[in-house]
Parts: C-alpha cells; sequence; structure tokens
C-alpha cells in the first residue's frame, strides 16, 4: 500500500528551478496526495514558480505578509499541516523549506507518528535537519539533473559536481563504523539494509549522493577500511549485500 504524503512548499524560501527533481524525489517516498505551496503571490520574487505550479499540479495559497519582517508564510503552513494532520488523510508530510521555523512542527508531526521528509538547500540549520526522519539537500537534485546538457558543457557539468561533493571525512568514516557494529553479527556482518536504515535515524541528512555516490554500496566500497560481501538470496534474484569493519 503507498504511502500518501502532504507536501507543504516554503514559496519565500526555495527555488524553483528544480521543482520537477524535487517532484520525482518525493515520488520516491509515497504518492503525494496534497500539494501545496505558500507565499504571497503578488510579490515578484514568486513569479517564476507561477509558470510550474500547473505542470506540476501544486496548488498556490496566497498569504499576505501582515507586519513588515513578520514571515506569515509559516504561520499559514503550520496551520495547514495541523489541519491536514487531524483530518487523517495522509501517512506523512514532506516539508520543503530551508527555515529552522519549521522545527517544531516536524517534531510535532513526528510525535504524531508521521513521517517527515525534509527537502532544504544545504544552508538549512541543524535543528530543522535533525528533527526530520529524513532530509534532501536541494544541491544533489540539482546534480542529477544535468543529463540533458550537451557535449560542451559536461566537462563544465563534471567540474561543478566535484564542487558540490562532501568530503568523506574521518567523522563519517567512524559514523558508518559504528553502524556497522550496532547491526552487525557475531562474525561482524551486517547487512547493508540495516546499516542504511540506522544511518538515517543516526544522522537524517546522511545520503550516499552527498559524497558523489548513487549508493551507499559504491561509496562504502570505496572507502578501504570496510569489506563487501555478496550473497545469494533464496527469495529473490537479487543478491543480498552484507558489509564489515576491516
Amino acid at each position: 500500500m503507498d504511502t500518501n504524503l502532504a507536501v507543504l512548499i516554503d514559496g519565500d524560501n526555495i527555488p524553483s528551478a528544480h521543482i520537477k527533481e524535487m517532484m520525482e524525489e518525493i515520488a520516491k517516498y509515497g504518492n503525494p496526495t496534497i500539494k501545496r505551496i505558500y507565499g504571497d503571490w503578488t510579490k515578484p520574487h514568486l513569479n517564476k514558480w507561477k509558470s510550474v505550479l500547473l505542470e506540476n499540479a501544486i496548488q498556490p495559497i496566497q498569504q499576505y505578509g501582515y507586519t513588515q519582517g513578520k514571515n506569515a508564510t509559516d504561520s499559514a503552513m503550520i496551520i495547514d499541516a495541523m489541519d491536514i494532520l487531524y483530518s487523517n488523510k495522509v501517512d506523512g508530510f514532506c516539508l520543503v523549506s530551508s527555515d529552522s521555523d519549521f522545527t517544531r512542527l516536524a517534531t510535532r508531526l513526528r510525535e504524531a507518528s508521521m513521517k517527515v521528509i525534509g527537502i532544504g538547500e544545504k544552508k538549512t540549520p541543524d535543528p530543522f535537519i535533525v528533527a526530520c526522519d529524513k532530509f534532501i539537500y536541494i544541491e544533489i537534485l540539482k546534480n542529477n539533473s544535468k543529463e540533458n546538457e550537451n557535449e560542451n558543457d559536461k566537462a563544465k557539468t563534471k567540474e561543478s559536481r566535484k564542487q558540490n561533493v562532501d568530503k568523506i571525512t574521518p567523522k563519517v568514516v567512524r559514523l558508518i563504523s559504528q553502524t556497522i557494529s550496532d547491526v552487525a553479527d557475531e562474525d561482524g556482518w551486517a547487512f547493508l539494509g540495516d546499516v542504511g536504515s540506522l544511518l538515517q535515524k543516526k544522522q537524517p541528512n546522511f545520503d550516499s549522493r552527498n559524497y558523489g555516490f548513487q549508493k551507499l554500496t559504491p561509496m562504502i566500497d570505496s572507502i578501504e577500511k570496510f569489506e563487501i560481501e555478496s550473497r545469494e538470496n533464496s527469495n529473490s534474484r537479487f543478491k543480498l549485500i552484507y558489509v564489515r569493519n576491516k
């Protein structure tokens, strides 16, 4: 059964350029049955959003800024989220914003057993990131949307990708190593699926794509401190991947 998601977008805080990639990413986690974007549509800075709303079936919600310096959009989005929560029509929420003002909302939704996925830019403050079950950086989606560029731009694209990729630091290696130990059997082997799930719980913004790898397997394989083993799966044609610390 598909997970029904409410997608709530902070239009004042998120660029429209990669909405297609954002919606494709959200579709991996469930069916976006409610899609709303909040902002003051009388303001020129939201003009770019207007052209992509219809093609992505996103409902614009008008919210005037009543007071200078106060963000009325945040309040409208939070009130709507609570209304949707109590309607019992969804199983989870996708909050698209880089604003830490949604930290308490994410926490409250999770307290109500809702799955909460956050999407925002790398400038997003840590409190909002850790309040979500999973947090995805828009910069990752930008990197993955370069496929249709012409031959002359490919070298440039590769270079810009390198600049956006995070380094695998000793801290990241320790996090993976400890996580493997946490779920390993007596021989030290851990099922990669369990490792990935626990990494996500420990660090919601952990994503192999942050480090330039599409999947966790090649990322771990690139680190000399770990070894990988493929095992036959009697219930499927796909092999099971196990990892352990060297």
